[in-house]
């Protein structure tokens, strides 16, 4: 406990002052789905480019500590914290999405997220009788089933772009209903579907803070203790950074995900304090599921070619979120932009 403490407590304090940057910014600010994004030349600027490779390095040097007796050390400690949470992440899962439902139930109006608004009545209903069948295994399915049924209705409402930001959703409903059922689609456990969906999530979402730093503005202004003495613009360019890779990691060696877990629920909890209740409901789903990667101790073999292959498996990574986020954007929403700059990602 005492090395995992010394490890991941520097980390965690040092990332916590980016929490406020990971409020769904969509829940307190104005924003344009559909507006023109900033320019690809403005996103990979000088320090778009510093920042992304000492996250290669940080992600390298988390790879070759995994093999060590250092980072076997601290998958033991990791093994012996979370063994609560690994033994009940189903039971967790349940209660918190539980929790959520009855929550976005209470408010009312709210399709799964609180700037989905609708005014069907019968929707607020629908989500508590999915919390309902939370109780039993045998009905989680049902839970699971509900989520999709709601993730394809606010799509036709607002939209698949406007969705690609909740794709967990989608994967916490495959995690209910393969454990109702005990199913291991392709021999995949569910909790793998679910970090990936994770990891998805925040990938894109972190890809919106470079497209649209504007969002944030109102926060800034209003909060300015927030960005820790960096111009708003390179705060927004490293919270970015930040994200995208904690997220990234979600998918990369055992000990690197864990880790990165481990700080982005630190960072979502400092958000919670910053910004309150709402942040609280929209975020308690990942949260949970953060929680149970943390406790994950399934274990792989680490080589050194791992190491070696992040950089072009990060790059390829950035590369393809900006590429389906901007082209994605111009397809829908034909906003004329250009894209003379995606070459560039190829140097990075």
């Amino acid at each position: 406990m005492r090395t995992l403490a010394s490890i991941v407590a520097p980390p965690l304090l040092i990332l916590a002052g980016t929490g406020s940057a990971s409020a769904h910014v969509k829940w307190f600010c104005a924003f344009d789905v559909a507006g023109q994004p900033r320019g690809l030349e403005q996103v990979l600027c000088p320090n778009f480019e510093w920042l992304s490779g000492l996250a290669i390095v940080c992600l390298m040097l988390g790879c070759l500590a995994e093999g060590t007796p250092l980072g076997t050390a601290l998958m033991n400690a990791l093994d012996r914290v979370t063994s609560r949470i690994r033994t009940d992440t189903e039971l967790l899962v349940c209660c918190t999405l539980g929790f959520f439902l009855v929550s976005v139930w209470g408010l009312g109006g709210i399709i799964l997220t609180p700037e989905l608004k609708t005014d069907a009545a019968w929707i607020p209903w629908l989500q508590l009788a999915m919390a309902a069948c939370l109780i039993s295994r045998r009905t989680m399915p049902l839970t699971g089933l509900g989520i999709v049924f709601l993730f394809s209705f606010a799509t036709a409402q607002y939209g698949l772009f406007h969705l690609a930001d909740y794709p967990v959703f989608l994967g916490v409903a495959v995690y209910l209903i393969c454990q109702g059922l005990d199913l291991k689609p392709f021999d995949i456990r569910p909790l793998d579907i679910v970090r990936w969906t994770a990891a998805i999530t925040l990938m894109w979402a972190s890809v919106e803070k470079w497209a649209y730093p504007q969002w944030t503005d109102p926060l800034l202004a209003a909060k300015p203790q927030m960005t820790m003495g960096a111009t708003p613009e390179l705060f927004m360019q490293a919270a970015g950074v930040i994200e995208f890779t904690l997220a990234f990691a979600l998918v990369w060696t055992p000990l690197v995900r864990r880790v990165a877990a481990l700080i982005l629920t630190g960072i979502f909890v400092s958000a919670i304090v910053e910004f309150g209740k709402v942040d609280a409901i929209g975020h308690s789903g990942i949260i949970v599921v953060l929680l149970g990667i943390a406790a994950d101790d399934a274990r792989t073999t680490v080589r050194a070619r791992d190491a070696a292959w992040a950089p072009a498996y990060y790059g390829g990574a950035l590369a393809a979120f900006l590429a389906l986020y901007y082209l994605g954007h111009e397809v829908l929403f034909d906003t004329g932009q250009q894209f003379p700059e995606l070459a560039k990602l190829v140097v990075i």
